[in-house]
């Protein structure tokens, strides 16, 4: 099953990525960004509700379970054009980017059909000459819900790997409760690019994966998270996604396409990975809230 059918939406979003790579290429190295930067602001049209109700199923998530109002983990496809904006003139090969992590904060509901008002900004950079660590915001409200959803981003640009040393992978505890399992296909990051616009090769090109490294294709880290809150809505909140009050993740490993993992909690710790014991795809921490 594919989602061509909303390359269309996407356009945005594959244009400020592409300028942002294009960008990188022409800026002196070592030239010093001035942080936090400017505040970038955009308001947009409300999603179209066949792509919203296809990503919920693409990510295991219920489209009933949100009447009129918007799932929070699907900021990445209006909130992106924007943070790529925050990083244009960064000295960095941004062509190497990948996710280090996300908080995902839920101040209220985010209605569905009302014009967004979504702003992002390059808040720092924690550059250790191995990798540079680039932390962004977005934020996105309507008039009738100002910063509904706040995401705070780590995006990493790896800069010397060789020689570095090997960090020991997070596991899973051997006594987290699994909570559900996914068979995630070859074409998962396909899929998610076609829905969310998102095209980064090293998702969805096997010999570009395989040339950074990797032995196939791996899943974008905001899938992984999308569908760690479906996970927690459906085995933890009853089904209600408007409970969950902040979602603070770390994408630790790869996760290589295709495969199966499975969503640990304890407590109110999480990960996503293949079995208890073994290595974590993400690892995180979430809160919920009690409803009026």
């Amino acid at each position: 099953m594919g989602y061509a059918q909303h390359l269309r939406h996407q356009l945005p979003v594959i244009a400020a990525l592409g300028r942002t790579v294009v960008s990188a290429l022409r800026t002196p190295a070592g030239l010093a960004p001035q942080t936090p930067g400017p505040e970038r602001h955009s308001t947009l049209p409300p999603r179209p509700p066949e792509l919203v109700k296809d990503y919920l199923r693409h990510v295991g998530g219920e489209p009933a379970a949100y009447p009129g109002v918007l799932p929070p983990h699907f900021f990445p496809q209006w909130g992106f054009p924007l943070s790529a904006q925050a990083l244009v003139g960064l000295p960095y090969p941004m062509a190497k980017v990948l996710n280090g992590g996300c908080r995902l904060e839920m101040n209220r509901p985010l209605p569905a059909n009302e014009p967004l008002e979504v702003t992002a900004r390059l808040e720092k950079i924690d550059d250790d000459g191995r990798r540079a660590v680039i932390h962004t915001s977005v934020v996105t409200g309507t008039a009738s819900a100002p910063r509904a959803v706040v995401a705070h981003l780590q995006a990493v640009v790896p800069l010397k790997e060789k020689g570095a040393p090997a960090k020991e992978p997070v596991r899973i505890p051997a006594d987290a409760l699994e909570l559900t399992r996914w068979r995630l296909r070859a074409d998962a990051g396909l899929q998610f690019a076609q829905l969310t616009g998102d095209f980064n090769p090293v998702h969805w090109v096997k010999p570009y994966a395989r040339a950074f490294g990797f032995r196939s294709t791996i899943l974008h880290g905001f899938s992984t998270l999308a569908r760690a809150f479906e996970g927690l809505t459906a085995y933890r909140l009853a089904g209600r996604p408007e409970r969950l009050a902040c979602l603070d993740v770390r994408f630790t490993r790869p996760l290589v396409l295709p495969q199966e993992v499975g969503l640990f909690v304890s407590g109110t710790s999480l990960w996503v990975g293949g079995a208890r014991g073994g290595p974590a795809a993400l690892a995180g921490t979430f809160t919920t809230k009690e409803l009026q």
